[in-house]
């Protein structure tokens, strides 16, 4: 960006000093042109390059909020297996102990025969 200021600066200069003879203004016209083409299209590519960059972090982020979602549905989904898990032992502790009160029971039946 400095190459191109610079070289617009010098242009300008080289233009200034070249006025004074009739052949060399058309020719200092011509450089000051192509010095404002170069700054145009130096301008273009920044301007390109910006919205590059923009995409690659609009990317980023698109991907860091995916990320997160995907880690947020692994966590729900350990949470749901857990809590299942947990329901499942209830149900086992549960059934155990209805056939240690049957069997208690049969025992005692027993014993009363």
């Amino acid at each position: 960006m400095k190459k191109v200021i610079l070289s617009a600066i010098l242009m300008a200069a080289m233009s200034v000093s070249f006025v004074s003879c009739k052949g060399c203004t058309d020719k200092a016209k011509d450089a000051t042109e192509q010095a404002g083409d170069a700054m145009d299209e130096a301008g273009d590519a920044v301007e390109s390059n910006m919205e590059s960059a923009g995409e690659a972090v609009d990317g980023a982020i698109d991907a860091t909020g995916e990320a997160v979602e995907g880690v947020k549905e692994a966590a729900s989904d350990a949470v749901d297996k857990v809590q299942e898990a947990g329901e499942d032992l209830k149900d086992a502790a549960n059934d155990a102990t209805d056939k240690v009160k049957e069997t208690a029971e049969d025992v005692k039946d027993v014993v009363k025969d």
